[in-house]
């Protein structure tokens, strides 16, 4: 079993499942899950608490260097739970399976460890976040006089929500980026590419010389 996020076949954005808790009202979460490897691999998710969440997709097959989005919905509830504390947990299995495997296909011991397959899984945790908790901090600051207002402490929630999504977009497009790479390296043996590019910016820099040269050459 490997640690919280990542395992040797698949990694996995966030490494937490976060809910804005709110009575009666649904919230949800997305994870992107991403296949490292040249195989195809097949994921199922699992949860200690089924009838709370709704997975979509809950199983799937990712092919090899892309990634997908499973969405994980929180079902409105109509008590908060103690604390606001979380003891729920999901777990992601993956497990490699033949190239052009559909998800339909998949036998139904793909998951199950006695199959004789290697499985690997990566716990996630769960944590709710109250949206009373900021404003009851924003109100406290706001009446003592001893902190910024309601609307200071607002921006500056805004600005780290922002700059954290700004930081995780950026990591997600360096991820992509290099998914991008191997592809091409795989496809087109390397270095082809390059060497391609290289050709083609020493010709179009002849073609240019050569029309420079005419245009000096020819009369005024």
């Amino acid at each position: 079993m490997s640690g919280v996020g990542e395992n040797q076949l698949i990694s996995i954005q966030p490494d937490e499942l976060k809910f804005l808790f709110e009575l009666e009202k649904q919230s949800y979460c997305d994870l992107k899950v991403a296949n490292k490897t040249e195989h195809y691999v097949a994921f199922k998710v699992k949860t200690t608490s089924p009838k709370k969440y709704f997975v979509r997709p809950n199983t799937g097959v990712i092919q090899p260097w892309d990634s997908c989005i499973i969405r994980v919905t929180l079902q409105a509830q109509r008590e908060y739970p103690p604390d606001m504390q979380c003891k729920d947990k999901f777990l992601l299995q993956s497990t490699i399976v033949p190239p052009h495997t559909d998800v339909d296909e998949l036998p139904q011991d793909t998951f199950t460890k006695d199959s004789g397959k290697t499985l690997t899984e990566c716990k996630l945790k769960v944590s709710y976040i109250s949206p009373s908790t900021t404003q009851r901090s924003s109100e406290s600051g706001a009446t003592n006089g001893d902190g910024p207002g309601s609307e200071t402490i607002s921006t500056i929630q805004r600005l780290k929500e922002e700059r954290d999504a700004a930081v995780k977009q950026t990591q997600q497009l360096q991820q992509e980026l290099e998914m991008v790479k191997r592809r091409r390296n795989q496809r087109n043996g390397g270095n082809g590419l390059s060497l391609k590019l290289a050709a083609m910016v020493g010709l179009i820099g002849l073609i240019i010389g050569f029309i420079l040269k005419l245009t000096l050459a020819s009369p005024t």
